[in-house]
C-alpha cells in the first residue's frame, strides 16, 4: 500500500486546494515558499510537460541557461581534459581534473561524485566510451549544452555560478531545479521565466500543436502547484 501523506504535506495541499488554481506565476511562487515548512532549505522545482515526442531526434529538447540567480546549492564539477591543462582546469574551479583516472573510476567503479562533467574537444574520442554511463544520468558534456568547449574558466565560472543543464524525458517531461525557498518571491520568478523562455525558445519545428501544456512549481517536501500555462509562456517571451 502507498504510504500516506503526512499532515505537513496534506496541510499544504488544502491551502493550494482552497486558493483555487491555476495560478499566475508570481502567486505560484508565493504558494510554493509559503508551503516549504520542512526543516532545511527546500529545493524549488519546475515541471513542464511539452507537446514533443523524444523519440524523434527532431523533437528532442536539451539545452542549458544560465539562472539569473543561480540554484543555491554548490555545483561538483568535473573536467575530463588532457594531463596538460588539469592545472588551468583547477585553477579555475574544477573540483576534479583529469581523464584516464577518471574515466576508469566512472567505467569501473560506476563513480558519479560530480553534478557536471565538462570536456575538451581534443579528448573526446576517449571521453565518448562514457556515453552509456553519464548519458541516461544526463552527464555526458554536448556541445549543444555547451560542456565541450575550449574555455575551461568560462565555462567553469558559468556551472559555478548557476548554469543548468535541461533535457526532456522519453515521456516529453522537463524537471529542473530553479531554486530555494530561502529565495525571494522575484528571485525564483526571474529564474523560473528565464528557464521557461528558454524552453520556449527551443521549440522544435516539427512539434505541432500545444506545445507548453502544463507548468507546475513545487518544494522538495510539498505538493505540486499549477500554473496558468497560457500567462507562464506570455510572461516569459
Amino acid at each position: 500500500m502507498p504510504k500516506a501523506a503526512g499532515k505537513r504535506y496534506r496541510d499544504a495541499r488544502e491551502i493550494i486546494e482552497e486558493a483555487s488554481g491555476p495560478f499566475a506565476l508570481a502567486e505560484a511562487v508565493d504558494l510554493v515558499k509559503e508551503c516549504a515548512t520542512a526543516n532545511f532549505d527546500e529545493s524549488v522545482d519546475l515541471d513542464l510537460r511539452l507537446g514533443v515526442d523524444p523519440r524523434h531526434a527532431d523533437q528532442m529538447v536539451r539545452g542549458s541557461v544560465a539562472l539569473p540567480h543561480g540554484t543555491g546549492r554548490d555545483v561538483t564539477v568535473l573536467v575530463l581534459t588532457g594531463e596538460g591543462r588539469v592545472a588551468e582546469a583547477e585553477e579555475a574551479g574544477a573540483d576534479y581534473a583529469g581523464l584516464d583516472e577518471y574515466i576508469e573510476r566512472i567505467e569501473e567503479e560506476g563513480w558519479f561524485d560530480f553534478d557536471v562533467a565538462i570536456a575538451t574537444p581534443d579528448v573526446m574520442g576517449q571521453v565518448g566510451r562514457l556515453g552509456r554511463h553519464l548519458g541516461p544520468r544526463g552527464l555526458m558534456p554536448n556541445p549543444k549544452s555547451g560542456t565541450v568547449t575550449d574555455d575551461l574558466a568560462e565555462t567553469i565560472d558559468e556551472v559555478k555560478s548557476g548554469k543548468i543543464e535541461f533535457r526532456v524525458d522519453k515521456a516529453g517531461n522537463l524537471h529542473t531545479t530553479i531554486g530555494k525557498a530561502s529565495f525571494s518571491e522575484e528571485e525564483l520568478r526571474e529564474n523560473a521565466r528565464t528557464l521557461l523562455s528558454e524552453v520556449v525558445r527551443l521549440r522544435p519545428a516539427s512539434a505541432k500543436g500545444l506545445y507548453v501544456r502544463s507548468v507546475t512549481l513545487s518544494s522538495t517536501m510539498g505538493p505540486p502547484v499549477p500554473v496558468d500555462r497560457s500567462a507562464a509562456v506570455a510572461e516569459a517571451r
